[in-house]
């Protein structure tokens, strides 16, 4: 499927600087469940940001967890965000690699890739997961680079406290500090943790952005937003979100990168590729992830 971007037309119809308010679709993934919020029947992306989960929290008993199956991805980076527990990546490219809380597994796809996302180490006890899983589309010219996974520490993120507020750089610069993680275009990708009563002035000058919240309830202009909102600013406007009590916010944002199209986990500016790319995954021509004997089929 394609999508349009939501009008201009929505920043103008009131003084405020939310144009758009996203709420999720709930989507069972067997073991669990997870709130999509990306993309959106009014709104395919913000920035880069093509694609955006919120798992759990979900709690798992000794010997379950999460077990996606190898399946392959096309035109992105995707970026695992945990806040709890853990996820162990396998990929084509022979990487394995356990993601903890507050890490970054930067996998960029490009040309194309195939990986598996399992419970960690923690598969024999009772777990815990909660995360954001996200995918930036790559901008034109660098769709089919040459797909590369790195794992950035949490204690390699930048940290920024300021006024009861606790922010981590994931991608971007922000509040003069500039995250190691690679990016593809103009990127902002924020974790704030916010305590009662304090505020934060987001970024000024990002084409596009949003605020997600995570848990807890903020206050932007005179509304109100709950958890598992994200709210979109008109064109070239920040936010001022005021917590109304604890909260955890995620900050998405960036220069827009055109339409694209996506189907099942494929993304692309060309439908031709993504149904060369659905060819390739139905004849096994994707390479396989070294240890892994099973795939998920095509979807019919």
């Amino acid at each position: 499927m394609s999508y349009e971007t939501a009008p201009e037309a929505e920043c103008t119809a009131h003084a405020g600087s939310v144009a758009l308010v996203i709420r999720p679709r709930e989507k069972d993934l067997g073991e669990f469940s997870v709130r999509r919020v990306l993309p959106a029947p009014r709104r395919q992306m913000v920035g880069p940001f093509i694609f955006f989960d919120h798992m759990g929290p979900a709690e798992f008993p000794p010997g379950k967890g999460i077990q996606v199956r190898p399946h392959p991805h096309i035109g992105i980076a995707t970026i695992t965000y945990l806040f709890v527990g853990q996820i162990r990546h396998r990929d084509s490219l022979g990487f394995d690699q356990i993601i903890h809380p507050h890490a970054v597994n930067l996998m960029t796809a490009g040309s194309g890739i195939v990986h598996s996302e399992r419970a960690g180490s923690d598969l024999e006890e009772h777990s815990q997961l909660h995360g954001i899983q996200s995918w930036m589309a790559l901008p034109d010219g660098r769709e089919e680079i040459a797909p590369e996974f790195v794992h950035t520490a949490a204690t390699a993120l930048p940290q920024i406290e300021q006024d009861d507020v606790t922010i981590r750089v994931i991608m971007g610069q922000a509040y003069g500090q500039t995250s190691p993680v690679t990016t593809y275009s103009p990127t902002l990708y924020l974790d704030c943790q916010m305590r009662s009563g304090s505020q934060l002035q987001l970024p000024e000058g990002v084409p596009e952005l949003a605020a997600y919240v995570v848990s807890g309830a903020l206050q932007i202009d005179d509304e109100r937003f709950e958890q598992g909102v994200m709210a979109l600013a008109c064109a070239g406007k920040s936010l001022l979100l005021s917590a109304i009590e604890d909260s955890r916010v995620m900050v998405i944002g960036g220069a827009p990168i055109g339409d694209r199209h996506i189907w099942w986990n494929l993304v692309s500016s060309s439908a031709e590729r993504i149904e060369q790319a659905k060819a390739d995954w139905r004849e096994g021509r994707f390479a396989a992830v070294p240890g892994e004997t099973e795939w998920i089929p095509l979807p019919e």
